[in-house]
């Protein structure tokens, strides 16, 4: 008989990184649309798609987009995994639809006090 203990371990998941995992081998290239908030200016938002999130994260706050250079530093809020570009960037182009923007108020963005949500809504990307 396997001890729980035993079996526990068996059945625990392998670690993955914090920006996401490649199912199947290794040279796999997953493809990434993610949601950004600025840090310091809460309510600014950015939309976009990679397939190096670590790296572009690293890119918006080092200030190298131009959409997103005046408002550093900024975390990642939500990301979603695509096999391939195409997908990566239809989902980005419905997320800044209307329909898209009203399905990240709903599930991806922290509603943010009353007083604060029209200046968010006109400085949105």
């Amino acid at each position: 008989m396997v001890s729980s203990e035993a079996s526990a371990k068996e059945d625990r998941l392998p670690s993955v990184s914090s920006y996401g995992w490649q199912a199947g081998s290794s040279d796999r290239t997953m493809f990434y649309t993610y949601l950004i908030e600025s840090i310091g200016h809460p309510g600014n938002h950015y939309i976009g798609h990679t397939s190096d999130l670590k790296q572009r994260l690293a890119e918006h706050n080092a200030g190298r987009c131009s959409h997103t250079a005046k408002f550093v530093p900024w975390k990642l809020k939500t990301y979603i995994a695509f096999e391939t570009l195409e997908q990566a960037q239809h989902f980005e182009r419905y997320l800044k639809s209307g329909s898209g923007h009203a399905l990240a108020n709903r599930h991806f963005w922290v509603p943010l006090p009353t007083t604060q949500r029209s200046r968010a809504t006109r400085n949105s990307v």
